[in-house]
């Protein structure tokens, strides 16, 4: 079975919405980690938590419609380990 034009451009979609997200919620933990004042680093924790929970609901989503997690290019990520 061929794959539509329309097909392919949501799994690049959404191959390069996963690997943005994961390279943003590093980038967000890393601003965590250099914080200087409290009120930053709860910023920037509230934010880390908030891509926690994006990515955590792509990976259900991705097994519950029967998508390899590797295609949204969020293979090897623990949503609780990795990014928070």
């Amino acid at each position: 079975m061929m794959t539509s034009s329309k097909e392919t451009t949501c799994m690049h979609y959404l191959s390069d919405l996963g690997k943005l997200l994961v390279e943003n919620a590093r980038e967000c933990k890393e601003a965590r980690e250099k914080a200087t004042g409290p009120a930053s680093r709860e910023f920037e924790s509230g934010r880390l938590m908030a891509y926690n929970e994006v990515i955590s609901l792509m990976q259900q989503q991705a097994i519950a419609f029967g998508l390899p997690v590797g295609d949204l290019g969020l293979e090897g990520i623990d949503s609780d380990n990795d990014v928070i």
